[in-house]
């Protein structure tokens, strides 16, 4: 039959891009290595240095999984196979539509993980830190920093990776002034660090009586959470320490004992404030993870040789640089001014769907488009 034919010609033009996607998580290296690693733990003594085995045992699960990939594509691929083999044995034109949502589910999940593989530098495969700030405007920008919070974690709940609050400061009417998230998912920064820059909402406001329409700014901040492998120098001299109350309606977003922690780099500006760990310890502790990240984060974007030469100036966010722009009237479209990117459905991206957005500026990113 020709719908048979046709789908044959589908399902087959798989096999090559499969066989694409192994090459390019270097497949065979991977079951090697993780062979290897297997060996070292199997060895006599292998617990007797705690840190190191860590380490291996670390490796050898982000290898796995990153081989399970492939594994479980083919599988599918297989069971695809196999299914419109039995279809077309019995001339059954109903199972077509299934073929076809498994067909697309494979296609999708190829590009998906063959952009993973573009991932590859230092800090890609972290966890990520964002930075919510609402821009000049009172609770317009506000109620807009709120909306870009929702919309990331959104995005984090349906790539499967979990977030957590580590610092919510509440608008005075609605909506957030600042708020910090941990996004935690492997190649969270990598997929995630496009997104850094200025944010640019136009919309009839909710706040405004004559239902006149505005604009409202809302800058988001990326860097990766550095772990604790990697050695920062800061000095204890240069950094003004504050303990202060949580404040603000907060609900659960916020500890309200006198814990909180905000941390000043004096020699380039940066502040970080944590205050929803349960003590000030911990607090300072997530603190000053974040001052490093920010640190080193600057110090590789920028090529500076080290983090002394960081200046305050760089750190300054440029409102009317947007980086996209969502606009719900007088027409629905959300637009990345780097790629050209868009989506008309407006409502999926604020829920969300930043997938297509994300994909373009990585290929962007890899072809030296941008």
């Amino acid at each position: 039959m020709l719908e048979f034919d046709e789908f044959k010609l589908k399902v087959n033009s798989l096999k090559p891009k499969l066989e694409g996607l192994k090459d390019a998580l270097g497949y065979d290296q991977v079951i090697a290595q993780i062979a290897d690693l297997e060996a070292q733990a199997s060895a006599e003594g292998f617990w007797g240095d705690l840190e190191n085995s860590q380490k291996v045992l670390q490796k050898t699960k982000r290898l796995r999984s990153k081989a399970s990939q492939y594994e479980r594509l083919l599988a599918k691929w297989e069971d695809l196979y196999t299914l419109f083999e039995l279809a077309r044995d019995e001339e059954d034109l109903s199972i077509l539509p299934e073929l076809e949502r498994g067909w697309s589910e494979i296609d999708d999940k190829i590009a998906e993980i063959k952009l993973q593989t573009q991932l590859s530098g230092e800090f890609d495969a972290n966890n990520a830190i964002l930075s919510f700030h609402a821009g000049a405007g009172g609770t317009e920008a506000q109620d807009w920093a709120q909306m870009l919070y929702r919309m990331y974690t959104r995005w984090a709940e349906r790539k499967g990776f979990k977030y957590k609050v580590l610092d919510y400061l509440d608008g005075d009417e609605a909506g957030i002034k600042s708020a910090v998230i941990l996004i935690e998912g492997e190649n969270a920064f990598g997929f995630l660090q496009g997104e850094s820059g200025v944010h640019r909402l136009v919309r009839i406001s909710p706040f405004d009586a004559s239902g006149r329409r505005h604009t409202s700014f809302a800058a988001v901040e990326v860097t990766p959470e550095i772990t604790d492998d990697i050695q920062v120098d800061i000095r204890d001299e240069d950094l003004k320490v504050d303990t202060y109350r949580s404040s603000g309606a907060g609900g659960q977003h916020v500890n309200k004992t006198e814990s909180a922690i905000r941390i000043t780099h004096i020699p380039t500006g940066i502040v970080v404030a944590c205050q929803n760990e349960r003590s000030q310890h911990q607090n300072r502790e997530v603190a000053m993870r974040m001052l490093k990240s920010k640190l080193v984060e600057i110090k590789e974007r920028e090529h500076y040789d080290k983090i002394e030469d960081i200046k305050g100036v760089q750190m300054k966010i440029e409102w009317g640089s947007q980086i996209r722009s969502y606009v719900f009237m007088p027409y629905t479209l959300v637009k990345d001014h780097r790629t050209g990117f868009e989506n008309g459905n407006i409502n999926a991206v604020m829920d969300g769907d930043l997938n297509g957005f994300i994909n373009a500026y990585l290929n962007a990113k890899t072809t030296g488009n941008l």
